[in-house]
């Protein structure tokens, strides 16, 4: 799809404008719903266009013997079971409220599912579903989650170009073809170094029908860089972690943004997008003075009397543009002068007559 509709939003691959943008609060509520809450509207007070949580128990997602794999000085936990447990404390009636009080503040509602209960139970409360990248070679839940026949957001986190292309034919084979695919980097945090944007580059050229997007873990003080660059390969969609508070230790605070981050991005790619303009070559009409003035015409370089033939020795080049261009000089040499032509003057086309090729003198 060179477009996918999320909400009431079209975002359209080719076109150049705001990219969509998910403040992704995971599970940075640390279990507390009032905090959850809260953060839906800081979201929206940022201006962000969808908040998006996880929905998982930790019994059904990770092995109690799933070894740490992020920065253990950022999350201390020594276990994938022991981290999602801390935080696996909403079901079905949280979310719910969730999304009642997305719809109620106008931001759309999201929430990653790592299991098919948490997708049955999402399913009448979000616009799209968002697949984690973990989850890219889990075909049968892309076939789950792809009979829903609701739009995905699918990362590509830690995949390769096969793998992206197989959990394509799964969901297409199910018949949904509403799909946006994320470049991501499984990197908690992700070092500027490795972020590899241009891989955003290549996944718009080899994925022409979809929409491409980028979801973010570089860390927050270089993020209002990346994202606007990952805009500028592609981007249309952008994804990055959401906290109140940044300074706070462990999970996902401390490479996410914060409301006042949302509004300083939103600032950027306003600018940006102003800036880009049009991405077809042309001059604008406030350039119409500088074509006319600024530019060139054949001038004389001395007296050219009626009658006389128009040689190379006689012209030379000279602003305004109000005669004839220098693009022509070849063209009107050997040409027969109509009037006198003053030395500086300007050549007009109505003080020459160009012989037709093949006339008789």
């Amino acid at each position: 799809m060179t477009e996918i509709k999320i909400g009431n939003r079209i975002i359209k691959r080719n076109k150049l404008e705001k990219p969509y943008i998910i403040a992704e609060a995971g599970v940075n509520h640390e279990g507390n719903l009032d905090k959850a809450l809260e953060m839906v509207e800081l979201a929206k007070e940022g201006g962000a266009d969808a908040i998006k949580f996880q929905s998982y128990k930790a019994e059904t997602l990770a092995s109690r013997y799933s070894p740490a794999y992020w920065d253990r000085t950022k999350e201390a936990s020594d276990s994938q079971y022991l981290l999602f447990k801390k935080f696996d404390k909403f079901g079905e009636e949280e979310y719910k409220k969730l999304s009642e009080k997305a719809e109620r503040c106008g931001i759309d509602f999201m929430s990653t599912p790592f299991d098919l209960q948490s997708a049955d139970y999402l399913e009448n409360l979000m616009p799209c579903y968002k697949i984690a990248s973990a989850d890219i070679t889990n075909h049968p839940f892309l076939k789950y989650i792809a009979r829903k026949n609701k739009p995905i957001l699918l990362s590509t986190g830690a995949s390769t170009m096969s793998e992206i292309y197989s959990a394509l034919e799964i969901i297409k084979g199910e018949g949904n073809n509403q799909i946006a695919l994320l470049h991501c980097v499984l990197c908690y945090p992700t070092p500027v170094s490795q972020a590899n944007l241009g891989m955003i580059r290549y996944m718009y050229r080899h994925f022409r029908e979809y929409v491409i997007g980028y979801s973010d873990h570089t860390p927050a003080e270089v993020m209002l860089d990346v994202l606007p660059a990952a805009w500028f390969l592609g981007a249309n969609i952008i994804e990055k972690h959401f906290t109140w508070n940044k300074t706070l230790p462990g999970n996902d605070h401390y490479h996410g943004m914060d409301k006042d981050d949302i509004k300083k991005l939103i600032e950027k790619f306003d600018f940006y997008n102003e800036a880009m303009g049009s991405f077809e070559k042309n001059y604008i009409p406030e350039e119409m003075p500088a074509r006319t003035h600024a530019r060139r015409s054949l001038v004389a370089v001395k007296e050219i009397r009626k009658g006389e033939i128009l040689k190379e020795e006689h012209l030379t080049f000279k602003r305004p543009a109000h005669g004839v261009s220098p693009s022509m000089q070849e063209l009107i040499t050997g040409a027969e002068v109509l009037e006198d032509i003053k030395e500086d003057e300007v050549i007009k086309w109505n003080k020459i007559r160009i012989t037709p090729p093949g006339e008789k003198e």
